[in-house]
């Protein structure tokens, strides 16, 4: 006679494996992956998006907005990142668009959190990446101050006031509102202007 059977409804994830950037690059130079490709997020190895038409030119507009602020040689585009210590070994974060708090720091190999005046993504499809796992990581690093450019919302979502491994301000201004940054609060934008 059987037996009934319960299925089990447990969110089981079975055991995988988490690298380490020393690990990708080995694997980058052996040829295994492209890290072009990969960004490296508390181990795990998430595939970049394609730039879609709305998404480059959202990141274009930002970065020619930054420079017109803090000058050519501080904004940069897709660099890696350094963050605090403890998450360096796991994480390899490429934001879309920094800016560095002096210009010779674009000699280094990657800024760390006291060198970066502002780090910042634009979000098409990438959304809760951005506003989750990447928004902890840089708060826990103390970087001053994340913009995440919401391309399908058309929304600047501002983050300020690391404190305990989260922002304690996070503020939206819709399209037609004006923010500025905390290192140059005279010089505004028109959110819309960045879409």
């Amino acid at each position: 006679m059987p037996v009934a059977f319960e299925t089990s409804t447990s969110n089981f994830v079975p055991p995988h494996k988490l690298w380490t950037r020393e690990e990708c690059d080995v694997l980058a130079q052996t040829g295994v992956i492209d890290l072009e490709r990969y960004e490296l997020l508390d181990g795990e190895l998430v595939p970049k998006v394609s730039k879609k038409h709305p998404h480059g030119r959202a990141i274009a507009q930002l970065a020619n907005w930054l420079r017109s602020v803090f000058g050519e040689e501080c904004v940069l585009q897709e660099n890696s990142i350094r963050l605090r210590p403890e998450d360096n070994p796991t994480n390899e974060p490429e934001p879309d668009v920094i800016v560095l708090a002096d210009s010779f720091m674009q000699m280094s190999l990657s800024a760390g959190p006291n060198e970066l005046r502002l780090v910042a993504e634009v979000s098409y499809s990438t959304l809760n990446v951005d506003l989750g796992i990447k928004a902890r990581l840089y708060a826990r690093s103390e970087i001053a101050e994340y913009w995440v450019l919401d391309v399908n919302g058309r929304r600047l979502i501002v983050h300020r006031e690391p404190a305990g491994g989260r922002y304690t301000s996070v503020a939206a201004y819709g399209e037609e509102e004006r923010v500025s940054t905390l290192a140059e609060p005279a010089r505004d934008v028109r959110v819309g202007d960045l879409l």
